[in-house]
């Protein structure tokens, strides 16, 4: 499959309680042309990551509703989208929405093991839209199994395309889910819940550089959250 190919799949899926960003328009915060800027910076991402010589390949569980919904970059928030930029290569990277930037302390804490290791790397989930409860399109829940075996596919065609050099499961749920799907990878702690600590030891472990944990200041995460 090609990276256009993949992006016009990608952009078809329409599943009930789950926004997918290259499709969908959150009537809150979007831009009126957010789902092609969004699919404009998975584009450039995704062309880069495939172009580049032992890209690894980072997999999350599942976007979040602060970061890769609103950007279209998976486990990268509006913060980061500069950070995204240059570290594949100058990339441009736009935002989609209006209002203040949002800030996701997930993608905060991984950009700042990004900036250490200054390797491409190829961000993506299991699954790769943001499911969320049924009233409350602002919320954050677990895919569920159905909904990963509809996916599937789209991470398969991921790895065929990026032939990553390495595959690093952020978190438990990600892990298992992998491991279920025959994809060998490394795993280390999901940031969250007190596992930031965890998550930068066992990536800087990975990559063989110096542990050294990020200051509030380095995450860059502004004092207010929406």
């Amino acid at each position: 499959m090609t990276p256009t190919g993949f992006l016009d799949a990608l952009q078809s899926v329409s599943l009930p309680n789950v926004f997918n960003p290259w499709r969908d328009q959150c009537a809150d915060y979007d831009r009126v042309d957010a789902p092609l800027l969004r699919r404009e910076n998975l584009r450039l991402f995704l062309e880069r990551a495939v172009e580049v010589d032992n890209a690894t390949m980072w997999i999350g569980r599942d976007l979040g509703y602060r970061g890769g919904r609103r950007t279209g970059v998976p486990l990268t928030d509006e913060v980061h989208l500069s950070s995204a930029s240059a570290l594949m290569g100058d990339i441009k990277l736009v935002r989609a929405t209006e209002g203040p930037v949002v800030a996701e302390r997930t993608a905060a804490v991984v950009w700042s093991v990004l900036r250490r290791v200054q390797r491409p790397t190829m961000l993506w989930n299991v699954f790769p839209f943001h499911p969320h409860l049924a009233q409350d399109p602002m919320s954050n829940r677990s895919h569920t199994r159905v909904e990963r075996d509809v996916t599937w596919p789209f991470l398969e065609a991921l790895i065929e395309m990026v032939q990553p050099a390495k595959i690093v499961a952020i978190g438990r749920d990600a892990s298992q889910a992998l491991g279920e799907l025959g994809v060998a990878c490394d795993a280390v702690r999901h940031p969250s819940y007190g596992g930031q600590a965890e998550f930068v030891a066992g990536m800087h472990a990975i990559y063989g550089v110096a542990n050294i944990q990020p200051s509030f200041a380095e995450l860059e995460l502004p004092s207010t959250f929406i």
